[in-house]
């Protein structure tokens, strides 16, 4: 990203795709922890183009019970599809705040259809316990926030796989998966066979954050318009982040997440960028939130010295 480009704020409070209430508030957290303000403080212009409409899970039938709410989620998909999409033709910068991690698949569709229309592809960092690679035919919830990864790939519901007229958004060859120590059983096999790259924490824990993060931005990077990167706060260890609906012990620490975040922005190669699954329901103080507003800013070019 370039610092005479604009970055656009925008929320979606998606609700639908996880089993736990409160991940639709996670914009307003963002907010209320002063993201614009700290963004603006660097140097960048910002413009907050408010949020996506979504319906709330109360109002609404489950639907099938192996992909639950899948219309109204197809529905604010390609609502926030289109909204990314007008965002990457004004030739600004999206910084999208959810909402649970199914939004990913109209993020990533915005995106990619942007640069598919130049015959490009993106690469894709994706920070997460967990690997977000079930189908219908694998999932034991049926919360369609652990199926985005597969859909982006082209695996899954046609109503999702095919958003925007085409499929698969991303190839595997140039997708980083960071941070799992949370896999279904079947969804393990789905990973193995799918070509993607994944860092497991015990990969982490061998090799070492910075390594790990060289080549991650090699395969994220190399042959690609730019990088992606969809950041879950579950990836990171509940004792700094509590404000999610799926903590698992175990996580990304503090500083190894802002060294992900430096390297990142020092490539100039960040195409858009997306939190999510914050829950401020479940957070303490709204710690979560604010330590995602130090992370845009890590990821935006912030350095200590």
């Amino acid at each position: 990203m370039r610092k005479d480009q604009i970055i656009s704020i925008l929320g979606a409070p998606l609700d639908l795709g996880a089993g736990h209430r409160g991940m639709d508030a996670g914009p307003s957290a963002f907010r209320i922890a002063g993201l614009e303000k700290a963004i603006r403080e660097m140097g960048y212009l910002v413009q907050d183009e408010g949020n996506i409409s979504v319906a709330i899970p109360e109002s609404l039938e489950i639907g099938q019970t192996n992909a639950r709410f899948l219309e109204e989620i197809t529905l604010a998909c390609q609502t926030h599809f289109d909204k990314v999409f007008d965002i990457m033709m004004r030739g600004n910068f999206p910084l999208v705040l959810g909402g649970d991690h199914s939004i990913a698949i109209g993020t990533i569709g915005g995106i990619s259809a942007y640069y598919h229309a130049k015959g490009e592809q993106i690469g894709v960092i994706w920070i997460d316990a967990h690997a977000d690679m079930n189908t219908p035919d694998t999932t034991h919830t049926g919360n369609i926030h652990g199926m985005p990864m597969s859909v982006n790939l082209g695996m899954g519901s046609p109503e999702l796989v095919n958003l925007g007229g085409f499929a698969p958004k991303i190839k595997p060859e140039h997708v980083v998966l960071i941070g799992l120590r949370d896999v279904d059983i079947e969804e393990k096999k789905i990973v193995r066979d799918s070509g993607v790259h994944a860092y497991t924490m015990t990969d982490i824990d061998e090799k070492g954050m910075p390594a790990i993060i060289r080549e991650a931005i090699e395969i994220a990077g190399i042959g690609t318009a730019g990088i992606h990167l969809s950041f879950d706060f579950d990836g990171l260890d509940p004792k700094i982040a509590p404000g999610v609906g799926t903590p698992v012990k175990g996580g990304i620490k503090y500083r190894e997440a802002h060294l992900l975040m430096e390297k990142i922005a020092g490539t100039g190669r960040l195409i858009g960028l997306e939190m999510v699954e914050l829950n401020p329901i479940l957070d303490w103080g709204n710690q979560t939130a604010e330590l995602g507003v130090e992370l845009i800013q890590s990821a935006f070019g912030k350095r200590i010295l």
